[in-house]
């Protein structure tokens, strides 16, 4: 049996192979990847490399052995997730795995913004597999802020429709350890965890937060959400994924990214990085 981290050389499942390793031995952990090149650096520490790729079901045959324990990072590719999760869905429950945990979306089939869509689909996929799983709906990650810092302090502002909505994110270490808690422990199986921040903030905090921290002066604007999609395509963003970031501001602005249930701090055993420690780490880097 082996703890298996599917996506394992993305920004989240390095993030899960480095807990795993301060938890287990380098020998009970599998990284599923699509180039054993840039996984290197794993396989030097002692991590086993299962290379397979969500989009060629056939690879997907020799990822996965009876009774391992299975983390499947959601695919990055939106628009293609169902059918690359459903293929991994189908090699896990071809190997007779013990435990299938996935990462999705704060507030599961709640959830009702497009961005969801996909992971609402491959939660139903995996109940209908009858395979033991674990949901962890993951919240926003302070990240998809802080790595956007440069054209923020470039022009001084924070630009979203998200109104004064708030965000319980916390940092993706904090996720990378809660799925690192439910692969090695026990009590998990069947349960769907609400991961969230422990402390919901607004974009004017973050953008004051930003300026404190910078020394730089930084505004938080609300415009429409037409205006933003202009400001978003303009930057060069493609259309389809701009849209997708405007409906989730209209999420953010009604409160579906604002859930604090604890659940995160829960499985780390302390509390979840504060905003501003990942913007300051941000600035730093």
């Amino acid at each position: 049996m082996s703890i298996v981290v599917t996506g394992a050389t993305g920004a989240l499942g390095r993030l899960v192979v480095d807990e795993l390793l301060a938890r287990v031995p380098a020998s009970e952990i599998a990284a599923v990847v699509r180039n054993k090149e840039k996984a290197a650096d794993l396989a030097a520490r002692g991590v086993e490399l299962r290379v397979a790729d969500y989009s060629e079901p056939a690879t997907l045959a020799g990822a996965f052995r009876a009774g391992d324990r299975v983390l499947l990072i959601s695919g990055s590719e939106v628009g293609r997730r169902v059918p690359q999760h459903t293929a991994v869905i189908e090699a896990a429950k071809a190997a007779g795995v013990a435990q299938l945990a996935y990462t999705g979306i704060l507030g599961g089939p709640d959830a009702d913004f497009a961005l969801a869509d996909e992971h609402k689909a491959t939660e139903q996929l995996i109940l209908d597999s009858g395979l033991p799983y674990t949901f962890l709906r993951n919240g926003w990650y302070t990240e998809n802020y802080t790595a956007n810092l440069a054209p923020v302090l470039e022009h001084g502002a924070v630009v979203s429709n998200a109104g004064e909505g708030r965000i319980a994110s916390a940092a993706r270490a904090d996720y990378a350890a809660a799925a690192a808690a439910v692969l090695t422990g026990e009590g998990h199986l069947g349960k769907a965890y609400e991961l969230s921040g422990d402390v919901a903030w607004s974009l004017a905090e973050y953008a004051a937060e930003v300026s404190a921290a910078s020394g730089k002066p930084v505004a938080y604007t609300s415009v429409a959400p037409e205006a933003h999609l202009a400001v978003l395509t303009g930057a060069g963003l493609p259309a389809a994924f701009a849209e997708i970031l405007v409906d989730v501001d209209h999420a953010i602005e009604r409160g579906r990214l604002a859930g604090t249930s604890g659940d995160l701090t829960r499985l780390i055993g302390r509390p979840t990085t504060p905003l501003a420690a990942t913007v300051r780490a941000a600035l730093t880097a």
